[in-house]
């Protein structure tokens, strides 16, 4: 399969995400760990929040543990070092904090299990990565154990792994629509024009651009405002910023004769709450959204087996993803 040495000619960091609990996170992370030691790659391993844990603190479920290998660089608060049955070496003490007790940067010397963590904010991953290259990981692995959707964040990492599987329906076929939306989410076009990103990108409240002009609302979030923005468009609307949650909300009170004019912009996909019928809806009527920056998805692995007792024929299911996806590479990493 060659998966990680693949990756690792085009990304220094990679977030591995999960479409919903049990799609398979955690085994992907696993099994690019794996990967990395038969080719000698040296791993950097962080986390949004605590992992490793033998059972799922929300469903119940067995969880795959983490187990890594001699060289591997990886994040693990004070709090957790004596739970480690790996031999660690501490190299670093770093200013992050977590519930568990401040995070630390070790080395792995002898080979076991490990309950990873990293910083509690995102903003935090981009430096503590830098980190973790430096002391030698040729590749950082993001696992992201706690805000999946925030880990997707194209300022987290180089690019994500997306995992999805049975768990999201009992539908073959739901299953690679709902994956591609997402990807297609995560793919929309980035805003080309400097300028209008210069005007807009810091501000903090929804803003209507009209002929380069820029106009605050005095609202901070779109939740309950689809009003206001809807009497605030006109004919003249270039642009609609919503530095927040870009939901359902937002949109309703919208005259939907005003969506073709406008291109609502949001900083990434990961502030899009919109659902894949909803989606499809206000494309059909003109809607129109850009992004600062996309979100580069590298691959998307596969689980076939649902904890709910059901499961697909794993050939099957990255058959009709690859068809859903025919510009992203698609894996099944348990057969």
């Amino acid at each position: 399969m060659a998966l990680l040495a693949d990756l690792k000619r085009e990304y220094e960091t990679l977030s591995v995400v999960g479409m919903a609990k049990n799609a398979g996170k955690t085994t992907t992370l696993n099994y690019l760990i794996e990967e990395a030691m038969d080719e000698g790659v040296t791993l950097g391993i962080t986390s949004t929040g605590r992992d490793g844990e033998s059972q799922d603190l929300v469903t119940g479920t067995d969880k795959p543990k983490v187990y890594l290998y001699p060289g591997t660089i990886v994040s693990v608060p004070t709090g957790l070092f004596d739970k480690a049955s790996a031999g660690l070496e501490i190299l670093r003490m770093t200013k992050y904090h977590t519930p568990i007790g401040p995070v630390m940067i070790c080395r792995v010397v002898d080979s076991g299990y490990v309950q990873v963590a990293g910083p509690v904010l995102t903003s935090g991953h981009k430096t503590l990565t830098g980190e973790m290259l430096s002391f030698g990981a040729e590749m950082v692995l993001i696992d992201g154990a706690v805000d999946r959707r925030t880990i997707a964040g194209p300022e987290t990492s180089d690019a994500i792994i997306l995992a999805t599987g049975a768990v999201l329906s009992r539908d073959i076929k739901k299953v690679a629509e709902e994956t591609a939306h997402v990807i297609g989410l995560y793919s929309l076009p980035e805003e080309s024009d400097g300028g209008v990103k210069k005007l807009l990108e810091k501000r903090e409240k929804i803003t209507i651009v009209s002929k380069g002009e820029a106009r605050e609302l005095d609202v901070k979030t779109g939740l309950a405002a689809s009003g206001a923005i809807g009497e605030a468009m006109d004919e003249e609307t270039e642009y609609v910023y919503i530095p927040g949650a870009l939901t359902g909300s937002v949109i309703r009170d919208i005259d939907p004769k005003k969506f073709p004019g406008a291109v609502f912009i949001t900083s990434d996909a990961t502030k899009i709450f919109l659902d894949r019928a909803e989606w499809r809806q206000l494309r059909k009527k003109g809607f129109n959204v850009r992004v600062f920056k996309n979100i580069k998805v590298a691959a998307v692995s596969v689980n076939p087996v649902s904890p709910d007792g059901y499961s697909f024929e794993h050939k099957r299911l990255v058959e009709i993803m690859e068809n859903a996806l025919p510009d992203i590479r698609v894996i099944d990493v348990k057969s």
